[in-house]
């Protein structure tokens, strides 16, 4: 058996060995550094309205879902519609504060 300290060692000194340099005039002026940027931004623009579209679904899937359940399942719902609530709040506040990263980048 193959340890994975072995395997990443070897992967690493064939990666230092086997690179090519690249010359560019500066990092922000190559097609990787305007890409990466791209990606970035497009990705969080489309978490922003994502996030509350899902959310909203999956709230109301358990609302329904709750109507439906017995005492001791009601609380597991509303722990849920909770935790649904706060992760969209989350997922929106990151992808805005990566926007605002990304911004100064421009």
């Amino acid at each position: 058996m193959i340890r994975f300290s072995s395997v990443a060692a070897g992967a690493l000194f064939g990666f230092l060995c086997l690179t090519s340099s690249v010359s560019a005039n500066s990092i922000q002026d190559s097609k990787l550094a305007k890409g990466t940027e791209k990606l970035i931004g497009d990705a969080t623009t489309w978490l922003m309205i994502l996030a509350p579209v899902v959310t909203g679904l999956l709230i109301i899937y358990f609302f329904i879902r709750r109507s439906a359940a017995d005492e001791m399942d009601t609380k597991k719902w509303n722990n849920r519609i909770i935790v649904a609530v706060v992760s969209c709040i989350g997922a929106v506040l990151g992808s805005a504060l990566l926007n605002v990263i990304i911004g100064y980048y421009k």
